[in-house]
């Protein structure tokens, strides 16, 4: 069949790229980012996240100023201990009043800016991951559904939501309280070294070991919460999937094997978290034991060099505060190393995604716009093979006049759903090129083409809404009454008006409230508010009951009117219909032609399957 040309187009000639010979990678596995190094996520994040830096200056002052807060109590203890109330005339208790109100001072400080810096860390964390969830989604939809199948549904929405949370949870209660902590260490030595090079030295040896061991468990935690991170994904799998599938399950009496499959991912994800928080647990006893060294050595050391003259008791009371100062963020960096490694291997996760190519490029502006009317279709020497297998279509060359009706015929895996999945652009072909109105689709704007194409699948998929809300997705702006004139327009107002509550009907998770026929019904509503040019149908009565058969039939009769239809037919009456019949037989077009034609070729594949089909409805 020869092109034409609809009779709303402009009649201006818009010639397609030559075809071409790249190998197509949709359906590459989903990048896990596991082989990011941390720093290397850092940045990585910073730059997908930019709202992270912002302020982080005025953040960073705020940080200075609740640690060096922190050491004005100690030095204020040993003033009043050593000049106050140890002073050479007596107790000096003006002196006294003043230290006790330098330390008021000093915490009223330290509270301020830890609450300012807190809540601007809160801020910015929170805007930077909702624009990190953001990006992670829309990738997610540029994906290739190829692409989108190697990873399990409920490990791809762990890895939008609940590691972008674990990365939340970090930069808000862990990212500049480490910042907060190491600061407080350096100042708590530069105080200690001032009051005695001895104790310092002392508490420095003390926690030695476990400085020497800190790259150690980092490595060991990086590892585990990695395996962890994972696993939550497997476990959201294992207990959505039941969830969602619960009518089969029941249905097979397979609760059992079900309830297995969940148990083994509870126990593996146990095993997991056991073995990461084992590292976390032998961190902080360590950290624990240097803690303890480093204050009995304090109090000995100091108790000794009391003796000889070399220390004030303010001093030693002022130095075991130190301490503290000291000993506290070191064991809390034990905990914010752990909460380190869970946010880095979630950040590595959700970066993985967005490193994942999004192979079915949107041209956007720069791409071509598809006037009105119906399209013509061809395909020039197209080659589609899924990732890893041999080729699905072989070198297809076809064309499909504007305005006509096509069906797509042939065996079960002879490579006829391809089609619709080429035509609407879910898929790249491997080579070769597909052109509408003779424009690679891959140059097309994504908005006309999915303006102008529109396909019904098998099995509408609709969501937890109204009726109304669903079948908007075909046009968001559509009202209430152009709705409904969709409807009349496909014969089905009595329908509606049998529902229980009309276009308000909820149609339930996944639209269980409604039967297959009426979903399938909805999708065809949805499909003629969006009045496309090009429509693809993957057989939209397969698998609908009997009684709704002849109604969608009438509707899909005219839905289709004035548009160029393309459908793959699974039940041979709906090949009868078209103007068209194209046969595919193990990856190539064997046959076309009208049914009548080609059923009186006697040997043939469509005769073949004519034959099958026929004695099926016999029997």
């Amino acid at each position: 069949m020869s092109a034409t040309t609809g009779p709303e187009k402009t009649g201006t000639e818009k010639t397609g790229p030559e075809k071409t010979g790249t190998a197509n990678t949709s359906g590459t596995q989903m990048d896990t980012g596991e082989q990011i190094g941390a720093m290397e996520t850092l940045r990585q994040g910073l730059a997908v996240s930019p709202e992270l830096k912002e302020g982080i200056g005025f953040t960073l002052v705020l940080a200075v100023l609740a640690s060096m807060g922190q050491v004005v109590v100690p030095i204020a203890v040993q003033q009043t201990l050593d000049r106050g109330l140890g002073a050479p005339g007596g107790p000096d208790l003006r002196f006294v009043l003043w230290m006790g109100l330098a330390c008021v001072a000093a915490i009223a400080v330290t509270s301020a800016a830890s609450y300012l810096m807190t809540s601007r860390l809160f801020r910015t964390s929170e805007r930077g991951l909702a624009t990190l969830r953001i990006k992670a989604f829309r990738h997610v939809h540029d994906l290739p559904l190829l692409t989108q199948n190697t990873e399990r549904r409920g490990a791809l929405v762990s890895r939008v939501t609940s590691d972008v949370d674990q990365v939340s949870q970090f930069l808000v209660f862990g990212g500049l309280l480490f910042v907060v902590s190491v600061g407080q260490m350096l100042v708590a030595t530069v105080i200690m070294l001032v009051y005695s090079w001895q104790l310092a030295l002392v508490v420095w040896l003390c926690f030695a070991p476990l400085f020497v061991s800190i790259r150690y468990f980092q490595r060991k935690l990086s590892a585990a919460y990695s395996v962890v991170r994972r696993q939550v994904g497997v476990l959201l799998s294992a207990i959505s999937e039941p969830v969602v599938g619960a009518a089969v399950v029941r249905s097979y009496a397979v609760e059992d094997r079900t309830q297995q499959r969940i148990d083994t991912a509870i126990e593996e994800f146990k095993q997991a978290s056991t073995r990461a928080q084992t590292y976390t647990v032998v961190s902080f006893s360590l950290g624990g034991i240097s803690a303890g060294l480093a204050n009995a050595g304090v109090l000995v050391i100091g108790v000794l060099l009391g003796f000889v003259g070399e220390m004030t008791a303010g001093r030693v009371l002022a130095f075991a505060f130190l301490v503290t100062l000291f000993v506290g963020p070191v064991q809390m960096g034990t905990q914010i190393l752990t909460d380190a490694q869970n946010a880095i291997a979630s950040w590595r996760r959700v970066i993985g995604i967005l490193q994942t190519p999004a192979d079915l490029v949107d041209p956007g502006p720069d791409g071509a716009v598809l006037p009105r009317g119906p399209i013509d279709v061809r395909f020039d020497d197209v080659t589609f093979a899924y990732p890893g297998g041999p080729p699905v279509l072989h070198q297809v060359t076809l064309e499909i006049s504007a305005g006509t009706k096509v069906a797509i015929v042939g065996e079960t895996g002879s490579g006829k759903s391809t089609f619709a999945k080429l035509l609407t652009r879910l898929m790249d072909p491997s080579s070769g090129a597909v052109l509408l109105d003779g424009v690679d689709v891959r140059t097309i704007a994504g908005a006309s083409l999915r303006r102008s194409v529109v396909l019904v699948p098998q099995e509408g998929f609709l969501f937890n809404d109204t009726l109304t809300a669903n079948v908007r997705y075909g046009r968001l702006a559509a009202t209430e009454a152009e709705i409904r004139e969709s409807a009349e327009a496909l014969g089905l107002t009595d329908w509606l008006a049998g529902l229980p509550a009309g276009l308000q009907t909820q149609v339930g998770q996944r639209g269980e409230s409604l039967s297959a026929g009426e979903r399938q019904l909805v999708a065809l509503l949805r499909a003629h508010l969006a009045d496309p040019d090009l429509l693809v149908l993957d057989e939209a009565t397969s698998a609908v009951d009997p009684a709704l058969e002849v109604r969608i039939g009438r509707a899909l009769e005219r839905l289709m009117v004035g548009r160029t239809s393309v459908t793959i037919a699974h039940r041979l009456s709906t090949a009868e219909r078209a103007d068209e019949v194209v046969v595919v037989d193990r990856g190539r077009v064997v046959q076309r032609g009208p049914h009548a034609e080609l059923v009186r070729q006697a040997g043939s594949v469509y005769a073949g399957l004519h034959e099958s089909w026929v004695a099926q409805q016999g029997g």
